[in-house]
C-alpha cells in the first residue's frame, strides 16, 4: 500500500482474474411479463473481489443462440456490480404460440482496472434456455358448426357421430378440451370427454324423425367456446339389407328405343363393409321365338335380308307335294314363321331324296341349323350324309355326346382316314334353342353358336369305324346301320337317333358363309344393355353375352355400383316387336371383409311387359271393283293385266292428344314396310286349266329371291321384300283364257300380309266382265231393225261409262248372260211381244171409238209408235247402277215389268210406248 499524493490510501490494482458464471441456465418467462426466471439465478464472480473495478461486474453481453435468437429479444442487466447479480429480461412481449422456448448465450464481463474499463476481462459464454409460459388467453372453436348423422331405429350405438373443438393456446394446459356438454336439456344423447355422442335410449322414427340439439366446450382452464355447435341426428327406420326402389313390372313400349329397368335402384348394405359386389341381370326370352324377338320372317327371307350367298337347300322343308319326305315328322307351333321339327330319338328320320342329295356334293359346304336339346347322356346324330364327289364318295355327320357337339369328317372313304372336330360347349345341352353355323372347307373347319366363333380340338380317330357304304344318302335325325331282312322284306335300320327339335336345316355348298352374315342371321333385335359406359365408375366392370339376355356388374363401391345398376338398359330395335312378358332375375352376390356376418340377398324376381304395338294398316287401292274386257283379249297370248295400277300404301295409326279439346284422336303415318306374301285367290269354282290360268312372269319373282306357288284354287307370293317390288310383281299378273272360254263374268280376290301373317291388308274384291260381240250371236231377223234403236249412241255411252271400251261403235260389244239362254229367251219373247202388240192396237181402237171427242193433247197416250225391245245390256245396267239416259228432249220413267223370280237378267224385256206429246215410257 503507499499514500497517493491527495493523501488517499492507494493499492496495486491489477486486474488478474476473469469473472465466472454457470455454464447452462434455465429460464421461465410469461405471456404477461419480461423478467425471466433463472435456474440457478444469474450471479457472476471475481477472484479480484474485492478490488475496486478488477473484482467488480460491470455487465453481461447476450449472444445468438443455436437458433440465431436472442439479441434482440433478450437483454441481460448488471442489478449489483459488487455481488455480480445480474438479471435477464425480454425487450419486447412475447408469444407463446408463435415461439414458446428461446436459447441464446450470456457472457459477464468486469470493470477492468479502473473507472474506463481499461483491461476488463470477460467470463466464458453460457448458454441460457427460456421457456415462454401460456396465459389462457384462447377459447375452444368447434371445428364444424352443424354435426349431422342417421341411424337405424330401435338401437343403441356407443356412437353416433364425433364433434370436435381446438384451442389455440400453445400450452397443454388450456389447449386441451377437458369436457364436452350438451346444453340442450332433456335430449336422448350423452356426450363424454372426447366428444362423442350416443343416445341413451332406443329412438323411434315416428316419434321423432331428426333430434336437433346443441354441445358446448370447454378448456382445461375453464373457457367455454366461443361459439356453441348444433348435432342433427336422423332417425331413420328399421335397416333391413337388401334391394330398394325395385319394380317388379316394367312395361316397354314398341319403338321407343332403350329404356332402364332400374331406374331408381339402390343396394342398402345397412352399414356393412364390403370390397366386392356382384350383381347378374337375366332376361328370359326362350318363349319369344327360338330364344328373342327376331324379325318374323322365314329363314330363307331372313337369309336374302342378311346378304347370304344363294344355293343353300332347306334340308327339314315344309310338306309338299315336291318335298314330301318331312311329311311324317310331327311339328310344333312357333310364334315365328319357321317351321319347328320334333324328334324323338328312334323312328323320327327324315331321309333326304337322291336328287337333292346330288346338288350338294364337294368339300366346301356351310350347314346351319337351330337347335334345342336337354341334357342326354347318349351319343344323338343330327345329320349323316355319304355324297360323291367325282369319283369318289365323302361321309360326315354331326351329333352331340353330352355336352359335347363332334364332326365325324371323311374326306375320302376309300382311302384317307377320318378326322373328328370335337367341341365341349353348355349351349347343346343346356334346354335353350341355339343358332349353329359349321363351315367346312377341309381341312378347316369354323364353327359358330349364335354367332360366337369356337375353336375346335381335332381327334384323328384311328379305332374301328365302319366303312360307308359307297352310295349317296342322307338323313336327318339319325344315322342309317346295317340292313336287315325279315320274310324278304328289307328294312333299314336306324342308330344314333336324335331326341328335341330342329329347324331351319340347311345346306350350302361352295364357298364359306361370311362372319357378318352368320352374326346377321343370328342376331336379337332385344336384348340387355349399358346406358352408357363413360358413366361408369373406376373399377366397375361390365360384361354382357352374345345373346344379350345376361348381363353382369361387378365393382367395390356401392356408389358407383348403385349408379351403374341404374344405367342398365333394355332395346328393341323391331318397329312390331312381339307383344308379351319377358321374365327378369336379379342375382347379387356380396363379399365382406368379415365374411362371417356378410349379408346374403335373395334373388329378385320381375317382368318386362312388351306392350301391343300400334298396328299397322296395309291399304290395297287403285283397283275395280270391275274389269271389263273384250273377251277376244282375255283370250290372248299375253291375257289382261288383273291389277294395272295397284297402289299398296302401310300406315301407322296411334293416338294423339289435340291440344285444343283435349281429346285424343288417331293419326296416320306413312312408314316404309316390307311385305312377306300376297295371295291372289279366285271366288267361286277355282280355275279350270284346260281353259284359264293366271300368268306371272316366274323369272322376274325368282331374281328377287321370291318364292311363288301357282295352282288352281290360288297364286301365292312369300318372302321378305319391299312393298314397290310387290307392286311390280303383282301388277303384271294376268288373266288368260282359251278360245271361246269367255263367260259372264269371274272374280278374283286379293290380299297382302306382313310379319308372318301377323297383319293382313284389306281384301280386294275385282270383278272381271267378258264383253261379247252380237255380230258373233244368233239374231232372229226381225229384230236386226231393233237393234238401230237398242244401240242407240246416246244409251251406249251412258251405259257404259266408267269403262274404256276400245271401238265404241253402235254394233261393237255389248254385255250379256250365257249366249244359249239369249238364244233360247229371244224366240220365245218375239212371239209374246206380237201378240201382245196386236191386243194392244185392238184395246186401243175400242177405245178411241168410244171417246169420239178426245182433244188432240189431253195426254192420252198414242200406241202406234210402240216398241218392245229385248235389253241383253240391263243385267250390266243394275250391276253397274246406271240408270237409263235420256232420248231426245223428253224424260224417260222406266218401270220394271214384273219377271218370275228365277228369271235371269238377260230375261228381262223394256216396253217403250211413245205418246202423243212425243213423251215416252219405258216398261
Amino acid at each position: 500500500f503507499f499514500r497517493s499524493p491527495f493523501g488517499s490510501l492507494a493499492t496495486d490494482v491489477t486486474n488478474k482474474h476473469k469473472p465466472w458464471i454457470e455454464t447452462e441456465y434455465q429460464g421461465i418467462v410469461m405471456e404477461n411479463d419480461n423478467t425471466v426466471l433463472l435456474n440457478p439465478p444469474l450471479f457472476a464472480l471475481d477472484k479480484d473481489a474485492p478490488l475496486h473495478y478488477a473484482g467488480e461486474i460491470c455487465g453481461f453481453r447476450v449472444h445468438n443462440g443455436p437458433l440465431g435468437s436472442g439479441t434482440v429479444q433478450f437483454e441481460a442487466v448488471v442489478l449489483d456490480r459488487s455481488t455480480g447479480e445480474g438479471l435477464v429480461r425480454s425487450k419486447e412481449p412475447l408469444d407463446c404460440e408463435s415461439q414458446r422456448e428461446h436459447s441464446f448465450t450470456i457472457q459477464a464481463y468486469d470493470c477492468g482496472e479502473g473507472p474506463d474499463g481499461v483491461n476488463s476481462k470477460k467470463s466464458h459464454k453460457a448458454t441460457v434456455h427460456v421457456r415462454v409460459n401460456d396465459v389462457n388467453e384462447f377459447s375452444p372453436v368447434f371445428v364444424e358448426r352443424r354435426y349431422e348423422a342417421s341411424v337405424p331405429e330401435g338401437r343403441l350405438f356407443d356412437r353416433i357421430v364425433r364433434v370436435e373443438a381446438l384451442d389455440a393456446d400453445c400450452s397443454p394446459q388450456y389447449s386441451q378440451i377437458c369436457f364436452y356438454d350438451i346444453i340442450t336439456p332433456n335430449v336422448p344423447f350423452a356426450i363424454d370427454n372426447d366428444g362423442n355422442i350416443k343416445n341413451t335410449e332406443p329412438l323411434d322414427s315416428k316419434q321423432q324423425h331428426v333430434h336437433t340439439f346443441w354441445v358446448t366446450a370447454f378448456d382445461c382452464g375453464k373457457n367455454r367456446a366461443q361459439a356453441d355447435a348444433q348435432v342433427a341426428i336422423t332417425v331413420k327406420p328399421s335397416c333391413k339389407p337388401g334391394w330398394m326402389g325395385w319394380t317388379k313390372r316394367v312395361e316397354y313400349t314398341p319403338g321407343s328405343g332403350s329404356i332402364p329397368l332400374f331406374p331408381s335402384l339402390h343396394l342398402e348394405t345397412c352399414e356393412e363393409t364390403v370390397w366386392n359386389i356382384q350383381a347378374t341381370v337375366e332376361l328370359q326370352t326362350g318363349h319369344i321365338g327360338k330364344g328373342c324377338d327376331r324379325d318374323s320372317y322365314s329363314d330363307r327371307s331372313v337369309r336374302r335380308l342378311c346378304g347370304a350367298v344363294r344355293g343353300e337347300v332347306d334340308l327339314l322343308p315344309p310338306p309338299s307335294p315336291a318335298a314330301n319326305w318331312t311329311a311324317a315328322l310331327p311339328t310344333l307351333p312357333s310364334s315365328d314363321s319357321s317351321l319347328v321339327f320334333s324328334f324323338n330319338g328312334s323312328n323320327h328320320v327324315a331321309v333326304v331324296p337322291d336328287p337333292v342329295v346330288s346338288a350338294l356334293s364337294g368339300d366346301h359346304f356351310t350347314l346351319q341349323l337351330w337347335m334345342r336339346r336337354g341334357s342326354r347322356k347318349e351319343e344323338e346324330i343330327i345329320v349323316c350324309s355319304t355324297m360323291k364327289n367325282d369319283d369318289s364318295y365323302s361321309h360326315y355327320s354331326l351329333s352331340v355326346h353330352g355336352c359335347r357337339l363332334s364332326l365325324f369328317y371323311w374326306p375320302d372313304v376309300s382311302a384317307a382316314r377320318p378326322v373328328k372336330f370335337l367341341w365341349k360347349l353348355e349351349q347343346v345341352c343346356d334346354s335353350e334353342w341355339h343358332h349353329l353355323s359349321l363351315s367346312v372347307q377341309f381341312p378347316s373347319v369354323t364353327l359358330y353358336v349364335d354367332g360366337v366363333t369356337f375353336d375346335p380340338a381335332l381327334i384323328h380317330d384311328n379305332g374301328a369305324i365302319p366303312n360307308p357304304a359307297p352310295r349317296q344318302r342322307m338323313f336327318i335325325g339319325a344315322c342309317w346301320g346295317e340292313a336287315q331282312i325279315f320274310s324278304e322284306m328289307f328294312e333299314l335300320k336306324y342308330v344314333g337317333g336324335y331326341h328335341g327339335l330342329l329347324s331351319g336345316v340347311t345346306v350350302r355348298p361352295g364357298s364359306v358363309e361370311p362372319h357378318s352374315v352368320v352374326e346377321c342371321l343370328y342376331a336379337c333385335r332385344e336384348g340387355l344393355d349399358f346406358g352408357d359406359l363413360e358413366t361408369l365408375g373406376s373399377g366397375m366392370k361390365v360384361h354382357v353375352n352374345p345373346s344379350q339376355s345376361v348381363l353382369v356388374l361387378e365393382g367395390d363401391d356401392i356408389e358407383s355400383f348403385n349408379r351403374a345398376v341404374q344405367q342398365v338398359t333394355y332395346r328393341n330395335s323391331l318397329r312390331f316387336a312381339t307383344p308379351g312378358v319377358r321374365p327378369l332375375k336379379l342375382t347379387t352376390s356380396l363379399r365382406c371383409f368379415n365374411e362371417e356376418s356378410c349379408l346374403t340377398l335373395k334373388q329378385l324376381e320381375g317382368y318386362l311387359v312388351v306392350l301391343q304395338p300400334d298396328a299397322p294398316q296395309i291399304s290395297l287401292s287403285g283397283v275395280g271393283p270391275h274389269l271389263a274386257r273384250p273377251a277376244p283379249e282375255f283370250e290372248g297370248s299375253r291375257g289382261v293385266p288383273l291389277f294395272p295400277e295397284l297402289r299398296i300404301i302401310c300406315s301407322l295409326s296411334h293416338a294423339v292428344n289435340t291440344a285444343a279439346q283435349g281429346m285424343e284422336a288417331l293419326m296416320s303415318d306413312a312408314v316404309a314396310h316390307t311385305l312377306d306374301g300376297c295371295e291372289v285367290q279366285p271366288l267361286g269354282e277355282e280355275l279350270n286349266p284346260e281353259r284359264e290360268e293366271l300368268m306371272v312372269d316366274l323369272d322376274v319373282v325368282r331374281e328377287r329371291g321370291l318364292e311363288i306357288i301357282n295352282t288352281t284354287a290360288y297364286i301365292a307370293i312369300t318372302g321378305a321384300e319391299s312393298i314397290s317390288v310387290y307392286e311390280d310383281i303383282l301388277r303384271s299378273i294376268r288373266y288368260r283364257l282359251a278360245k271361246g272360254s269367255a263367260r259372264f263374268e269371274r272374280r278374283f280376290r286379293l290380299s297382302c300380309s306382313e310379319m308372318n301373317g301377323r297383319y293382313t291388308s284389306n281384301e280386294l274384291t275385282l270383278e272381271v266382265n267378258f264383253l261379247h260381240s252380237l255380230d258373233s250371236l244368233y239374231h232372229p231377223s226381225h229384230l236386226l231393225a231393233s237393234q238401230q234403236q237398242f244401240l242407240h249412241p246416246s244409251h251406249h255411252a251412258g251405259e257404259l261409262s266408267g269403262h274404256t271400251l276400245p271401238n265404241p261403235h253402235r254394233n261393237s260389244v255389248v254385255p250379256g248372260a250365257a249366249t244359249v239362254i239369249i238364244m233360247v229367251c229371244v224366240g220365245f219373247l218375239v212371239v209374246m211381244v206380237i201378240l201382245g202388240v196386236f191386243r194392244i192396237r185392238s184395246i186401243h181402237r175400242r177405245g178411241e171409238s168410244t171417246r169420239g171427242g178426245a182433244k188432240e193433247g189431253s195426254g192420252q197416250w198414242d200406241d202406234s209408235a210402240l216398241t218392245i225391245i229385248v235389253n241383253p245390256m240391263e243385267s250390266y245396267e243394275s250391276r253397274m247402277g246406271i240408270s237409263a239416259d235420256t232420248e231426245g228432249e223428253g224424260e224417260e220413267d222406266e218401270e220394271a215389268v214384273e219377271t218370275p223370280d228365277d228369271a235371269s237378267d238377260d230375261q228381262r224385256i223394256i216396253i217403250k210406248k211413245e205418246g202423243r206429246d212425243g213423251s215416252a215410257r219405258r216398261y
